[in-house]
């Protein structure tokens, strides 16, 4: 076989390439990336765990006194309520959408997304002020109520406000990941399944809904652990007794200088989002060897 390639060979034609280790392009492309990456989030990372190690004495006293102290439990324990609360908004508002989505035309398809995007190409501070304009209990919201006969509603300064407007925020984030599973999805089983005998309902449930998990499974988690960071909604459309981890460091580290005790709060945090996207990645690599299984 090899005489016969080099008999094909052309006088003066180069010699062909030996395929070999290809990485080291690819690495010299990523240098760049590797480089800010690690000076903008691992350096950080890094001195926020030395502060939370060493400031005010070298240990983990910081982390102790936080396990121990009530208000970081009882500040934590609502950040996870709200950021739940919040996903959970997310998705009954967002799975009609994205399903919207795939079953309209082209054009019409088009005029949802741009308004899933929208909210993208507007200021944070714009849209939660927005909001607080909306809410606030003379604001336009209430007069509407009040106009048609149901009363004035308490809608800020407490969790309601707070899951609005963070829920308005987020929900792209949930609506693009389900979108992008869903239009994968091949609709002749649905009609397939109707075709033997399945009620649509029937069909939806135990056909296109378990297809479509694993888009619902990352926007949920995207939701969720965002939500664990944000600080200028509740700030805004909350109050002191609806404060979440985020504002708690803030206060630390800006107001008491507790660089340490603020730091120590994070690295709970970033571990908490850490182990809820670790255990997201293990049953969505679960599932399929269930349902394997199960056949």
């Amino acid at each position: 076989m090899t005489a016969t390639l080099q008999a094909e060979r052309r006088p003066g034609s180069p010699a062909p390439r030996v395929r070999g280790d290809s990485s080291a392009p690819w690495l010299l492309l990523l240098l760049p990336a590797l480089v800010l990456l690690a000076l903008c989030f691992v350096y950080p990372l890094a001195r926020l765990l030395v502060a939370s190690l060493q400031d005010p004495v070298p240990g983990v006293g910081n982390y102790t006194d936080l396990l121990r102290s009530q208000v970081f439990r009882n500040v934590l324990g609502r950040t996870f309520l709200t950021s739940a609360i919040v996903c959970l908004t997310c998705f009954v508002l967002g799975y009609p959408y994205a399903y919207l989505m795939t079953v309209v035309s082209r054009r019409t398809r088009s005029l949802l997304l741009a308004v899933v995007l929208i909210p993208f190409w507007t200021s944070l501070m714009v849209r939660t002020f927005s909001w607080l304009v909306l809410l606030q209990d003379n604001g336009v919201i209430n007069d509407t109520l009040a106009a048609l006969g149901v009363g004035r509603l308490e809608l800020v300064r407490n969790t309601t406000g707070v899951t609005i407007g963070m829920a308005q925020v987020m929900l792209p984030f949930a609506v693009l990941p389900m979108y992008a599973v869903m239009q994968k999805i091949d609709r002749r089983l649905l009609r397939a399944a109707e075709s033997c005998g399945a009620k649509p309902v029937s069909a939806f449930a135990r056909i296109y809904f378990p297809l479509s998990l694993p888009g619902v499974a990352a926007g949920m988690s995207i939701t969720f652990v965002v939500s664990l960071g944000f600080f200028i909604t509740p700030q805004l459309l909350g109050s002191p007794s609806n404060a979440m981890l985020s504002q708690l460091m803030y206060t630390e580290i800006t107001q008491l200088g507790k660089w340490g005790y603020g730091a120590a709060m994070g690295f709970i945090l970033l571990a908490t989002a850490l182990i809820i996207l670790g255990l997201v990645r293990v049953a969505s690599r679960a599932r399929p060897a269930l349902a394997g299984g199960a056949k």
